[in-house]
């Protein structure tokens, strides 16, 4: 079992202040690098996977990436890499020991017997990520950068919105829309109330996926707000789908207080990877 941080020697220092944040996925891999005395982005790459890949063929991905002499490179002073799966579970604090890892997974993914299960707390919650990262990513990136930190997709996302510092009235429903994922969070009064992570084909099982969400949590589709982000504009068909049943849709763009959104064209970088820097 492992948590959050790799805490080994770190190898090789370097004074470049040159931080890469990756994004694991088995439908792609997202890479950004930035200044991290500027604040400026210096390189952003993302590669989607025609099919869903295994844990391998996305780590002989990455190796390619990674020994290409490209706009990413190789000299970084931080790293920073976050899983993304559905191989998780959110747990009440009050109820979590770290010692009861795998049995907080066990009814909701297939736990292999060589397979670490990490952890992430999420701020002001009293809720803790539980999940199994991919170890093989994890392990070549140690042995190519040394220490690095690491977290689950979801854990960065939830902390992200929920740290919005917009005031919101009655429960939000956020959904992070890309080309076959979609991550659904719901919060009312800064606090989380579902989140959960869907692969769709069709339009419709995205509509599906959504209500079906809203109505775990007894919620009215025509009052709750809606707010739609990543790979999706007005006018989308899947957009336009959900303005049939839900009452209130919009695109939102997320608060970044680093990183002005409006100016990234933020349609192409993923919220989970720049919430991460």
């Amino acid at each position: 079992m492992i948590e959050k941080t790799i805490d080994i020697e770190k190898s090789k220092a370097n004074s470049t202040h040159r931080k890469l944040s990756i994004q694991a996925g088995l439908n792609g891999l997202s890479f950004c690098v930035t200044d991290t005395i500027t604040n400026k982005i210096l390189a952003f790459e993302k590669i989607v996977f025609k099919t869903q890949a295994t844990p391998y063929l996305m780590l002989k991905e990455l190796k390619a990436k990674l020994g290409q002499d490209g706009e990413v490179g190789s000299s970084f002073s931080e790293v920073m890499v976050i899983h993304k799966n559905n191989m998780f579970g959110l747990v009440p604090k009050p109820f979590f020991n770290k010692e009861e890892l795998p049995n907080y997974l066990k009814f909701n993914a297939k736990i292999m017997a060589n397979d670490l299960i990490a952890y992430d707390e999420i701020p002001n919650q009293d809720i803790v990520n539980v999940y199994i990262p991919y170890t093989n990513i994890n392990n070549y990136i140690f042995d190519l950068f040394g220490e690095f930190e690491f977290k689950h997709s979801g854990t960065v996302l939830i902390s992200a919105l929920l740290n919005e510092g917009r005031t919101v009235i009655g429960p939000v429903c956020y959904v992070q829309v890309s080309e076959k994922e979609m991550e659904v969070m719901i919060v009312s009064d800064k606090k989380l109330l579902f989140y959960n992570q869907f692969e769709y084909k069709t339009q419709n099982d995205f509509l599906y996926y959504l209500l079906f969400s809203l109505e775990q949590l007894q919620l009215n589709p025509e009052k709750i707000q809606l707010k739609m982000f990543g790979a999706i504009e007005e006018g989308d068909p899947i957009y336009d789908l959900c303005h049939q049943y839900i009452g209130q849709v919009s695109v939102f763009v997320p608060n970044s207080p680093s990183f002005p959104l409006e100016e990234l064209e933020n349609e192409v970088i993923d919220f989970s990877i720049l919430s991460a820097l």
